[in-house]
């Protein structure tokens, strides 16, 4: 290219450049919207937000973060025909409002979601109805009915295939810890009594809290029983039973889209889920140190196990089990059986990414997840391309290995056993981790999701 084309072009974007400065910008906010041409009755408005608000229901009680509930609800509302509305997420309430301009009065609605269950077999269902009314395949009455037959629909499966999953889960997670399988045995035994436990309690209503404190007593007295009473040989790392049990009661507690949110600007909402999350900690950390503490009284130690190192000989070994305890956890919150391999695939892949970074450098363990999570949230990413019905599988069940559940017990023992000072650091190194387990997950979801234009939410 010669010279003269060079600064021929030169002066052209110089040119361009003076005549935007010149000239007036484009608001940096939409404020206003024009409404029109037709203004929707309001049995069309009414019709249209339930719809929305049935979904958005669905969505944050399956754990997905509030700024992705409130860009769904935006979306599928303006392929519906009203593309004036408001969604506002805080917390446990969900608030829509549709705006008329000055011909009609706006209608505003509004839904709590106090029943927090995952069901991704009903999430999937939900997505997919999602996107064929979006793509203009579905029309409201139809989607409507679609919704309210899968919210009413039973469990795909009967509830005892759940707690074999919960039980497969910590059972995995043992043996990912270099349990024996003896030790792998016990955790699913000790796991499945603690979901049936779980499942009475809330029939008869008892707080959260209360059912984090009762699953991590019953875990800590129950291996501590089996251990004195010789069923649980010394050599059989015992404490690992208990580390995998407060593994499958961390991974109730959405730290992922808590930190979605606070990243997004929902600061509300954000602080709502992060109150909840120390609530329902604080209760695990009851449960252990008061079962620890009465382990102490009748002589029964249960020293934590050290760290798992990574090596050569176990890769393999650990890659399996971890991708068998997201396949378990997946079976556990009623994924649909053809999504298993998905979330098989995405565990193994998360802890293959943790021990390569672990074994090649020395990073330690809080970045290494971070990188196995970021690997976690692209995978994400790149289903939120496609329908998405697949997203929260790979998401939830992809952080299930790395989660910091052997850390957060070495906490709670020397917390239990007065070494105050080393409990506190070690409890910060697995919120650190927990931290960058989120941090992660959210950086790989952004960069490999779809571009988006920002939604007008709250929270």
């Amino acid at each position: 290219m010669s010279q003269g084309r060079i600064a021929r072009r030169l002066r052209g974007v110089v040119r361009r450049e003076a005549r935007d400065l010149l000239r007036g910008g484009e608001p940096t906010a939409e404020l206003l919207r024009p409404v029109g041409p037709d203004v929707p009755t309001d049995a069309q408005v009414l019709e249209v937000l339930d719809l929305c608000m049935q979904v958005g229901e669905v969505l944050l009680s399956s754990g997905e973060p509030a700024g992705e509930t409130s860009a769904t609800m935006t979306r599928l509302a303006a392929a519906c025909g009203l593309p004036t509305v408001d969604v506002d997420i805080t917390f446990n309430s969900i608030t829509m409002c549709c705006h008329r301009g000055n011909v009609a009065a706006p209608v505003t609605t509004m839904r709590l979601v106090s029943n927090r269950t995952t069901d991704l077999t009903r999430l999937a269902l939900v997505t997919r109805i999602v996107d064929q009314v979006r793509r203009g395949r579905m029309t409201v009455e139809a989607a409507s009915a679609a919704m309210t037959e899968a919210v009413n629909a039973r469990h795909p499966y009967p509830r005892w295939v759940a707690t074999a999953g919960w039980g497969g889960l910590a059972a995995a997670v043992a043996v990912l810890l270099g349990g024996t399988a003896m030790i792998a045995l016990t955790a699913f035994a000790v796991t499945a009594f603690i979901d049936r436990l779980g499942r009475v309690l809330r029939r008869w209503g008892v707080a959260p809290f209360f059912l984090q404190l009762a699953g991590a007593l019953v875990a800590t007295v129950a291996t501590l029983g089996l251990f004195g009473a010789g069923a649980l040989p010394s050599g059989t790392q015992p404490s690992l039973v208990i580390a995998a049990g407060v593994t499958v009661l961390l991974s109730g507690l959405s730290v992922v889209g808590t930190v979605q949110d606070a990243i997004s600007g929902l600061y509300v909402t954000a602080a709502g889920r992060a109150a909840e999350i120390a609530l329902l900690s604080a209760g695990l950390l009851a449960g252990v140190i008061l079962g620890l503490k009465v382990g102490l009284v009748l002589d029964l130690t249960l020293d934590p196990s050290e760290p798992v190192a990574a090596d050569v000989a176990r890769f393999g070994l650990s890659t399996a089990a971890a991708a068998t305890s997201a396949a378990m956890f997946a079976l556990a919150c009623y994924t649909p059986l053809r999504s298993l391999p998905a979330a098989f695939l995405t565990g193994g892949t998360a802890w293959a990414s943790y021990g390569a970074v672990t074994l090649v450098t020395d990073l330690g363990s809080v970045a290494a997840t971070g990188v196995a999570a970021t690997v976690v949230g692209l995978a994400t990413g790149l289903s939120r391309r496609g329908s998405g019905a697949q997203t929260q599988v790979i998401l939830l069940s992809g952080i299930i290995p790395l989660l910091p559940g052997l850390t957060a017990y070495r906490g709670f023992y020397q917390l239990a056993t007065q070494d105050v000072v080393n409990g506190l650091v070690t409890i910060i190194l697995a919120l650190a981790i927990g931290l960058a387990l989120a941090a992660g997950v959210a950086f790989g979801d952004f960069a490999g999701g779809p571009r988006r234009q920002p939604a007008r939410l709250r929270g």
